[in-house]
C-alpha cells in the first residue's frame, strides 16, 4: 500500500496528530450522530466507504473516528493484559477509535477535529484489546472545560459503554461480542494514545525495513494496510525467516485471488 498520496492526504498515514500530542490531539472523524448508516475509512484508498446500514435503533453518541498514524499492536494491548493479568490479548489491528464530545450538531463526518482527551473505556472485541478514547471538542461551549471523565455526566458514560457493548451485536444471538472491562481517567488515556504512536512507527519501520514476520505480513493484508498484489513482488526484499515463510504467503496468495 502506498502511504504517499500526491492528490489527498491518506487519513490514516497523511493527517499529523498535531503538535501537543497527547494533550491535545487531530482526529479523523467518520461517523456523527445523525448518520443512519456506518462509514469507515477504506484503508487502501483513504476514501470513506460504506460499512453497514445501522438496522436497529443503536445510535452513536458522539463523533466517532479514530487517531492518525495510530496503531493498536502489543504495546497499546499490554495495559489491557495488565490489566485483566493476562497475556494473550493482542491489539485488533486498527488506528486507534476515538470519540469525541461537543454540544454542536456535526452534520457529517470525513473532517478534521481538534480535542482534549479525558479518559477511555477499555473493551475487548473478540479478545483483540479495542479501547476508545473520550475527548471533548477543543473550545466546545458545554465539553471544552472538561479535563478528567470523573468531570462527565454518568449518564453520558452510560450512553457510551450501552453503544459500544452493543452495537455489533446480532439481534437474536445470546453472546455478546464487546466486553466492558472499566473505565480509565486522562492520565491513562495519553498512555494508551502514545503507545499506539509506538506500535505505529515500529509498524512503518517494519513494513520499510523488511524486518517483518510472515503472521504480521498476513494481518496487515487482511487489514488493508498492505496490498495483496505487491506483496510477491516485495517477498524477494523482505527478510523471510526460513522458505516455509515464503510459502505461505504465497498459498495465502493463491486464496486470495480464488475468493
Amino acid at each position: 500500500m502506498d502511504i504517499h498520496n500526491s492528490h489527498k492526504a491518506h487519513p490514516w498515514h497523511g493527517i499529523d496528530l498535531g503538535d501537543n500530542v497527547p494533550e491535545e490531539v487531530r482526529a479523523f472523524i467518520e461517523i456523527v450522530p445523525t448518520d443512519t448508516v456506518k462509514y469507515e475509512v477504506d484503508k487502501e484508498s483513504g476514501y470513506l466507504s460504506l460499512d453497514r446500514p445501522q438496522k436497529f435503533s443503536n445510535i452513536v453518541p458522539s463523533l466517532y473516528g479514530f487517531l492518525p498514524k495510530t496503531y493498536c499492536s502489543a504495546k497499546m494491548a499490554e495495559l489491557s493484559n495488565q490489566a485483566l493479568a493476562r497475556y494473550d490479548i493482542e491489539g485488533d489491528g486498527d488506528p486507534l477509535d476515538i470519540c469525541v464530545l461537543t454540544e454542536k450538531d456535526v452534520t457529517h463526518g470525513d473532517i478534521i477535529v481538534r480535542a482534549r482527551p479525558i479518559g477511555g473505556l477499555r473493551l475487548l472485541d473478540h479478545d483483540q484489546a479495542d479501547d476508545k478514547i473520550i475527548a471533548v471538542l477543543k473550545n466546545d461551549a458545554v465539553y471544552g472545560h472538561l479535563t478528567d471523565i470523573d468531570e462527565l455526566p454518568k449518564d453520558i458514560i452510560r450512553r457510551l459503554i450501552h453503544y459500544f457493548t452493543t452495537y455489533k451485536d446480532i439481534p437474536g444471538e445470546n453472546s455478546q461480542r464487546m466486553k466492558f472491562i472499566s473505565i480509565y481517567g486522562a492520565e491513562v488515556a495519553k498512555d494508551v494514545i502514545l503507545r499506539s504512536m509506538q506500535d505505529y512507527q515500529e509498524l512503518i519501520h517494519a513494513v520499510e525495513s523488511g524486518n517483518i514476520s510472515v503472521d504480521a505480513i498476513l494481518i496487515l493484508i487482511l487489514h488493508g494496510v498492505l496490498d495483496k498484489e505487491k506483496v510477491l513482488g516485495q517477498l524477494e526484499t523482505w527478510h523471510m525467516p526460513d522458505p516455509m515463510s515464503a510459502e505461505r504467503l504465497r498459498s495465502f496468495h493463491r486464496r486470495m485471488k480464488k475468493e
